[in-house]
């Protein structure tokens, strides 16, 4: 258990899914944590939940996409908590009108990637820009990005999407090159196939059985592995992993392309 005690954390996108997973973790692991999403009705409810706990949370609504709002996010975590040490970025468009466009580069819609790019890595290095000089001045502070296999390996349809996430490899090891020396470590988390509320009613379960029968693990993979990741990462008990981007992903880009297909004829 990561011990996160008088430690202050952003969580992006936390209403639902990883992120909320997330945010939840962090708080039962002692960090006081700001609730961040677009929807900030559902932040505040996930945040009095947390707190009703007995842990510390606050919810606020936020538009990654748009600096103002991330300079004030940053800013509120600031003033409620005094300092901020942690900062998960993990809010990404994937809501169905978008990923439902998102299919072929023939097809591209240079409106549509302009807005899935400012989202998912300009959201990021915004809060970058205003957490680091934060965390600086205290000295020092973790930036965990949220990505996705999809920035290694290829689907036919999300191109949009896995270009984001390769951008977001391309961050974090920047951050970390940067601001190494100035106390800041930048690690990214890289989700497989991970069943949310969101995924299991998007995602058609055929495809989700397709897509399991691929990991390396007896299980699917759940939120919560996720999200205690994110809490060793951002304790001092990860202090010399800066720079990386770790598959949490139950050995789906572990294996070659046919071990689905190879193990159902070894078990004939």
């Amino acid at each position: 258990m990561a011990d996160l005690t008088g430690k202050v954390a952003i969580v992006t996108g936390a209403a639902s899914g990883i992120g909320r997973a997330t945010a939840e973790v962090l708080a039962a692991d002692g960090a006081s944590v700001l609730i961040a999403d677009i929807n900030a009705e559902k932040a505040q409810e996930v945040a009095d939940q947390i707190v009703g706990r007995g842990q510390a949370a606050a919810g606020f609504g936020v538009d990654v996409g748009e600096e103002e709002q991330v300079r004030a996010m940053v800013e509120a975590a600031v003033t409620k908590y005094g300092r901020l040490d942690i900062l998960h970025n993990n809010a990404a468009l994937t809501s169905a009108d978008v990923i439902s466009r998102d299919q072929k580069w023939t097809d591209f819609d240079l409106a549509l990637f302009e807005r899935v790019m400012r989202v998912n890595v300009g959201g990021y290095a915004l809060g970058a820009k205003y957490a680091v000089p934060q965390m600086i001045s205290q000295g020092g502070g973790v930036v965990i990005n949220t990505s996705s296999v999809d920035a290694i390996l290829s689907a036919l349809v999300r191109p949009m999407y896995g270009a984001s996430k390769s951008a977001i490899n391309a961050l974090t090891r920047s951050l970390a090159t940067q601001y190494g020396r100035q106390g800041i470590r930048a690690v990214g988390v890289s989700p497989g196939m991970i069943i949310t509320e969101g995924a299991r009613e998007a995602v058609p379960p055929e495809i989700i059985a397709i897509l399991n029968k691929h990991n390396l693990t007896a299980r699917e993979g759940r939120p919560d592995d996720i999200a205690h990741l994110v809490s060793f990462l951002a304790s001092d008990k990860a202090g010399f992993l800066t720079g990386i981007t770790v598959q949490v992903d139950g050995g789906l880009t572990a294996h070659f392309p046919t071990y689905a297909d190879d193990l159902a004829v070894a078990q004939v």
